[in-house]
Formats: C-alpha cells, structure tokens, sequence
C-alpha cells in the first residue's frame, strides 16, 4: 500500500511522518524504515526504526530511489513500513517522474506486503488525481 502525506512546505508533513513512523514501531511485529534526505529526524523517530539518509549513500533521482527502496525489502523480508521524508527532493522534483515513480513502488509494496508512506511538497492541485487519491 502506498500512501502520500502532500501539502506545501511547512504544512506538517514532516511531523505527521514521524507521528505516523513512531506508530508503526510501536504496533508493528516486524521493522520499520525511514528515509530521509540530510539528519534532521535523528532526535524525532524512535531508535527502534531504521533511520537512513540518502546523502550518506549518494542516492539522487527515481531510479536509485527506487533501487535502494527494492534492495532493502529484498535484503530484509520482514520490513512492515517504509517512510520516506522529502520524496521530491531526493527523485528531482518532477511530478511526472514522481507518478511513475508511485507506480513502480506501488507493485513493490504489494508483492512485499509493505505499507510505504511518502512525503511530497505539492498541493492537490499540483498533483494528478490519481495520486491525489493515494492521500487521503
């Protein structure tokens, strides 16, 4: 299951990620990863999730985000949640490769049986409807 937390710069995206992250740690039997790009969650996200910054493995763009995302499902079966923090960021800010991006993650998180959360600086305007959809 994919689900968007969207909303302009500033809006709480961030803080309803961590709320939603230290959830999952608390409730799931199995483990949870955040990613992020930069340290800036270290002091907010439980010490039980998986904390990873993109910076520190040079991850830039869709592909290698989608690449790193498959290889920590497949490294590890037991991942339950993935959240990842300034998705927009770290893929190149473009709405049409964040939608064939969502796609592509979307049959990941099926075939693995992993929610995956993602935080995106746009508006519902900014977005197609489809993915619109995917945030609420």
């Amino acid at each position: 299951m994919i689900t968007l937390l969207i909303g302009k710069k500033g809006s709480g995206k961030t803080k309803k990620l961590i709320e939603n992250a230290n959830n999952a740690v608390a409730k799931s039997s199995g483990n949870v990863v955040v990613i992020e790009k930069g340290l800036k969650l270290t002091y907010d996200i439980s010490h039980k999730a998986r904390l990873i910054d993109t910076d520190a493995y040079a991850i830039n763009g869709a592909d290698a985000m989608f690449g790193f995302i498959s290889g920590i499902c497949a490294g590890n079966y037991d991942v339950t949640d993935i959240f990842v923090d300034s998705t927009l960021k770290i893929i190149g800010n473009d709405i049409a490769v964040l939608e064939s991006f969502i796609a592509k993650l979307k049959v990941l998180a099926d075939s693995a049986n992993t929610t995956i959360t993602l935080s995106v600086s746009a508006t519902e305007e900014d977005l197609p409807e489809a993915l619109v959809a995917l945030a609420r």
